[in-house]
């Protein structure tokens, strides 16, 4: 999820944006299945869902399908429904944590169809899922995409690849909402004595879009 989130990041997550599934306990009871009071993701959420093929590992990756959708990458460029999303230059992204001097990464805005924008990376032209198949989002199903697009393991990869694969509703636990806490330099957050130069202050208590 690179530039949006990074290593590091510490998030409040909303248990309760899209109803309540038994992953959202403590220790994941099964308890009941569904979802309680439950309202459907929106698309360009980001979300932290449970892989599919492995309940004990979560995930957190951008809402991009929505059930029924057609998803197809052409070029590099995301198409929805047959329809190419917007998408506009931005500024060059610096990524510093890439070999022994910072790196220059393009970066571009996209604007889905409901409005909302986020900026991707394209790390590598002509990537391996820069072309893909059009895939269709079964029912109860969402598709999930990485805004790091050459370097995120998401819907794009089946899970006989070891990839995410179509998102079940009921695996979704909750939305992104804010970065609470943010370290960086290899530190961790209770080393508190390298606090002053490894905290990302200019990331605390920013909201996740």
């Amino acid at each position: 999820m690179e530039a949006t989130l990074l290593v590091g990041d510490y998030l409040f997550v909303s248990t309760y944006a899209y109803g309540y599934t038994h992953y959202a306990l403590p220790f994941s009871p099964p308890v009941f299945s569904g979802r309680i009071f439950a309202s459907q993701p929106k698309r360009g959420d980001v979300a932290v869902f449970r892989l599919p093929w492995d309940d004990s590992i979560d995930y957190i990756k951008r809402v991009i399908g929505l059930p029924g959708d057609r998803i197809q990458v052409i070029d590099g460029l995301l198409h929805i429904n047959g329809v190419a999303v917007k998408r506009e230059r931005a500024q060059d992204y610096i990524d510093s944590d890439v070999g022994q001097y910072p790196a220059r990464v393009r970066r571009w805005r996209e604007t889905l169809p409901n409005g909302v924008s986020y900026e991707t990376l394209d790390r590598i032209e002509n990537s391996l899922y820069d072309n893909t198949a059009p895939y269709l989002v079964p029912p109860g199903h969402f598709f999930m995409m990485g805004d790091n697009r050459d370097n995120s393991n998401d819907s794009r990869v089946s899970p006989a690849s070891g990839g995410v694969g179509y998102v079940p509703f009921e695996n979704i636990i909750g939305r992104a909402e804010v970065i609470f806490f943010s370290i960086g330099d290899g530190a961790h957050a209770w080393q508190v004595w390298r606090w002053p130069w490894s905290v990302r202050w200019h990331r605390l208590f920013r909201v996740v879009r």
